[in-house]
């Protein structure tokens, strides 16, 4: 169905279901979706309401909350159902508060120790219980969905146990990184109490494991990921990690859907991270920001000289290694870099140590900070996302957005969002290279650089064309609703006559 057909229509009753949001809980690109896609959506007068696991740090940063619903289901670990608001919204939020299996310290998936928590499996297994316990109205509340919105493994249960039921709500699956599936031991099955009618190869069986990743793939209504390139990709075997099979027979349930970027949060214009402001019309504060960052990080104070951001996980997929082995030739010249993120140590000592050679022109912090990244988006002038496979990005849409002109590989998201300067001066904004090797990316640094220091007015256009692109949440939303409206129709035509 078009979005034209749907607009005038009675709002959706959407339950999306996630394992951390943002401003609560955040690890990555799934916490930021999950803040800012049910945002978009409520502006759009749908009825959504957000669950997800009531993790000791969620608990603590948002309040007060009522208790919705006690004992809803029959585990034996104790189930509540807490009700507030998303914070900065009027959005409900329900937690599934199990405390001896959500209130923990830090990380939502891994202990203190680095690794995943024990029981992982168990964990998300409950929750996926008690979130279909909520779908299909058994939990003593006065509001069921329409539609269940999943993401990732730590959801996928919930699409394979409401396939069980009829009449049931539609439900839609998102991946946002393939990558991670959610594998456990085949026992598993039998020690969650998981029907055994979700076995076999049609079911959660994977190569003899238990995949959470394969029963949102094979039972939602709909299936989506976070970019049109990246649902193409995940049908081959290079990016489909041994599910591109199944993905290749599920393709007329599968679309790519663009991420959007919160510019209420990443806004040069009024970004309250940020020492200056500016925008497309006035770039002086971007000037500004950089010579506040170089002074931050202690680089040498040259406004004049190019300085290229990294923010990101430290891992091979976003392509660190391949920094790594042209970082060094790239500071022999004229050129400044700062890196934040954490992640392989072998990726943080390694840049650690090239940072320490470099201390005028080369700084690296390891693990995060808010408010550095809006700075390094800000006070950069070129920013780097060499990545392997990048399923959508977020910090190439707020390059674009601060004027930091993105260098990035054609892949995922990447490829849908930046126009490579050879296209033409009145459509470009960033630079784009192809091959996964170290003489790609010196070569799409090499074209940046060349352009950035012999023609300042190119350049500016360059900057001005990437400021003006709009990837705001509303456009990915409309997007979701008619996604929606396909779920709802596959999940009438599957009800029993």
């Amino acid at each position: 169905m078009t979005t034209k057909k749907h607009r005038g229509a009675k709002p959706n009753k959407i339950l999306f279901v996630t394992s951390e949001v943002h401003p609560l809980i955040k690890t990555g690109g799934l916490g930021d979706v999950s803040g800012a896609l049910p945002a978009a959506l409520k502006a759009l007068h749908q009825d959504v309401r957000i669950i997800l696991p009531a993790y000791r740090d969620a608990m603590r940063r948002n309040g007060p909350y009522s208790i919705a619903s006690l004992v809803f289901h029959p585990e034996s670990h104790p189930i509540r159902l807490l009700e507030g608001r998303l914070p900065g919204t009027n959005i409900p939020l329900w937690l599934v508060d199990i405390p001896s299996l959500f209130d923990r310290p830090g990380n939502p998936y891994l202990g203190p120790d680095g690794r995943d928590w024990h029981d992982n499996a168990l964990r998300f297994a409950i929750f996926a219980r008690a979130v279909s316990a909520i779908a299909l109205n058994q939990a003593g509340l006065d509001w069921y969905p329409e539609v269940v919105h999943c993401n990732d493994w730590q959801t996928g249960l919930v699409p394979a146990l409401l396939s069980l039921t009829a009449p049931r709500p539609a439900t839609v699956f998102t991946v946002h990184n393939l990558a991670y599936q959610g594998l456990f031991p085949a026992e598993a099955l039998q020690q969650l109490g998981l029907p055994t009618a979700l076995w076999g190869l049609d079911g959660l069986e994977f190569y003899g494991q238990l995949s959470f990743m394969k029963g949102g793939l094979m039972f939602a209504d709909m299936i989506s990921t976070v970019s049109p390139t990246y649902a193409q990709e995940i049908r081959t075997p290079e990016y489909g990690y041994h599910l591109d099979g199944l993905l290749r027979h599920r393709a007329n349930r599968l679309v790519g859907i663009l991420n959007g970027a919160d510019y209420g949060e990443w806004d040069p214009a009024g970004d309250e991270h940020l020492p200056h402001h500016y925008d497309a019309d006035n770039l002086q504060g971007k000037a500004a920001d950089k010579a506040a960052l170089q002074k931050e990080l202690g680089l040498r104070r040259d406004v004049g000289m190019p300085l290229i951001g990294f923010v990101g996980r430290l891992v091979e997929q976003k392509g660190v290694d391949l920094l790594l082995a042209v970082l060094g030739t790239l500071l022999e010249q004229p050129v400044q870099v700062a890196v934040l993120g954490s992640g392989d140590k072998a990726y943080e000592q390694a840049l650690t140590e090239l940072a320490s050679h470099y201390p005028q022109r080369c700084h690296v912090k390891i693990g995060f900070s808010e408010v550095l990244a809006h700075r390094i988006e800000a006070g950069a002038d070129l920013f780097v996302m060499p990545s392997r496979y990048e399923p959508c990005g977020l910090n190439q849409l707020y390059s674009l957005r601060y004027g930091t002109v993105p260098v990035v590989r054609r892949t995922g998201g990447l490829a849908d969002t930046v126009v490579d300067y050879d296209h033409g001066a009145e459509a470009a904004t960033g630079f784009v290279f192809h091959d996964a090797s170290p003489a790609a990316l010196a070569g799409a640094l090499k074209r940046a650089l060349d352009l950035y220091i012999g023609d300042p007015d190119a350049w500016r256009r360059l900057m001005r064309n990437g400021m003006r692109q709009d990837f705001s949440w509303r456009h990915s939303a409309r997007a979701y609703l008619d996604l929606y409206q396909q779920a709802l129709a596959h999940a009438e035509a599957s009800r029993p006559a």
